[in-house]
């Protein structure tokens, strides 16, 4: 016997069991797979009001002179006033902004005939009527640029929570309800949940310093809401009979 024919002998019995193997698949028979399902596609959202309990407001001084050392003075100088004043109320967090200088040309464009430069003061606080009363004192000698009106991070937290809640509530109620339609028991398949909302800005008309001699007069400060939006996008199975 040759080494030939021996090794096809071992053989046969091998290939004789992957033919066995075969077979099912060979004879036209369907290889056992998950139950069939209809996957349909809905959303549900759900919305609350946060009240913008968090004010951001810019007030600023901005000048022009031909020196730019006397600018420098006049202009820090004024800054220096405003944040003073800010100190004296407790609840507002003021810290110093943007400082920029730049260069005023004159007809021809070549030559600098003066400079100009701007600083700004940033306030930050909840307590709307410290902001109020201080931005009316600043306005003697300061422009206010705007006022940023948002919920508090804590505040928008919470209402994002529970518009979560109504959310997801509402898209397992829409999924029972499509299911019972449909008389099919149901499975959530996949879900996403969104959340969104916008922050409402308050852009001041370049409110110009008033005279010293007028009254510090508060500046009114209407606190409003913003809409909290959280969306519930995702999947159900229905078992196909």
């Amino acid at each position: 016997m040759t080494r030939t024919t021996s090794i096809a002998r071992r053989l046969v019995p091998a290939l004789a069991l992957v033919g066995l193997a075969l077979l099912p698949l060979a004879s036209g028979a369907e290889p056992i797979t998950k139950a069939q399902v209809t996957i349909v596609d809905l959303s549900a959202e759900s919305n609350r009001n946060a009240p913008n309990d968090l004010a951001r407001a810019t007030a600023y001084f901005e000048a022009q002179d031909a020196n730019a050392a006397d600018l420098a003075k006049r202009v820090n100088r004024n800054i220096a006033a405003g944040l003073e004043t800010a100190r004296a109320h407790a609840s507002v967090k003021a810290k110093s902004g943007n400082t920029s200088t730049w260069p005023v040309y004159g007809k021809n464009a070549r030559n600098i005939e003066a400079w100009r430069m701007r600083s700004e003061i940033l306030l930050e606080t909840r307590d709307m009527a410290a902001l109020s009363e201080l931005l009316g004192k600043l306005q003697a000698t300061l422009s206010v640029g705007q006022i940023t009106l948002q919920p508090a991070p804590e505040t928008r937290k919470k209402a994002e929570d529970e518009a979560t809640l109504d959310a997801i509530a509402a898209f397992q109620a829409r999924a029972a309800l499509i299911a019972k339609a449909a008389g099919k028991t149901h499975r959530v398949r996949q879900m996403s949940i969104n959340t969104g909302g916008g922050r409402p800005v308050y852009p001041m008309a370049r409110a110009a310093p008033m005279s010293m001699a007028a009254d510090a007069a508060p500046m009114p400060v209407e606190v409003g809401d913003s809409a909290i939006t959280v969306s519930v996008t995702g999947q159900i199975e229905l078992p196909i009979d």
